[in-house]
């Protein structure tokens, strides 16, 4: 009897240690399940929030073409009106130094108050100045040729040091004729040219507008809006396709000194 108590114990405390164990195990499947249940409930949000948040090549494209857009709006319009001002101030001066020297008349009745020039000069002027100083760096980017002789302000202040000499010798400088006037600023010019510019652009850009900006005001005088006192080119000075050459040269350095650095114009593909 006593040895079968002792089988049924060890056989009951046997059961018991199985049962616990079973139990134990089932716990731990039990707690292992809920941790990946929790931990998938958990990542699967934050997957969704960076499918969310992230951006596809196509919108991220758009959005630096429109930025891009938007800042090269932005330079040339600054451009345009920096170069509009240095424009019309350079010609109320120039004009001014003109009309004291009795070189430029205009008719009384169209002087102004301001400078004593004519209204429509300044901004005559200014918008021409305008465009001469974005076709340079058009053209030297057409062409393929950047610019990059002595391109700093200070050789750019030093041009329209330059050329405000050259305009005031055309009215201070007394020669024989205007013939040798006309050779002596025409050197000038052609120096400016290759102390500051040196590129054939630069060279062919000036001469065009010389030539146009003459027939401009060969037409003006004709028609009477001003006159030159003395003229022995048709109807002005001979020297003044040379102001209008250095003058160019001047304008196109400034242009090209603003366009330094500014971003490049978007191309839709």
């Amino acid at each position: 009897m006593p040895r079968l108590e002792n089988c049924a114990w060890s056989c009951s405390c046997t059961a018991r240690g199985r049962h616990k164990a079973q139990l134990r195990g089932t716990a731990a499947g039990l707690a292992a399940k809920v941790g990946e249940m929790l931990s998938s409930s958990v990542s699967s949000p934050s997957l969704t929030l960076v499918g969310h948040g992230a951006r596809s090549p196509g919108t991220t494209t758009a959005t630096s073409s429109s930025s891009s857009t938007l800042n090269w709006s932005q330079h040339l319009v600054q451009r345009v009106v920096v170069l509009f001002v240095v424009g019309a101030f350079m010609a109320l001066v120039l004009n001014l130094l003109q009309i004291q020297r009795n070189v430029t008349l205009f008719p009384d009745e169209v002087i102004s108050t301001l400078f004593s020039s004519a209204w429509w000069v300044p901004p005559c002027c200014g918008t021409a100045a305008a465009v001469v100083g974005l076709l340079y760096p058009c053209i030297d980017s057409h062409l393929g040729e950047p610019h990059k002789f002595k391109r700093e302000w200070a050789s750019v202040m030093r041009c329209i040091a330059v050329f405000v000499g050259i305009n005031h010798a055309s009215a201070k400088l007394d020669f024989a004729n205007n013939v040798q006037l006309s050779l002596t600023l025409a050197a000038l010019s052609l120096g400016l040219w290759w102390t500051f510019d040196r590129s054939r652009s630069g060279l062919g850009l000036g001469i065009t507008i010389a030539f146009v900006a003459t027939l401009i005001t060969q037409f003006l005088v004709y028609n009477g809006v001003y006159q030159y006192t003395s003229p022995d080119f048709l109807y002005i000075r001979s020297w003044l396709p040379c102001i209008f050459f250095s003058g160019g040269v001047t304008v196109g350095n400034i242009g090209r000194q603003l366009a330094m650095g500014i971003p490049e114009k978007p191309h839709n593909d």
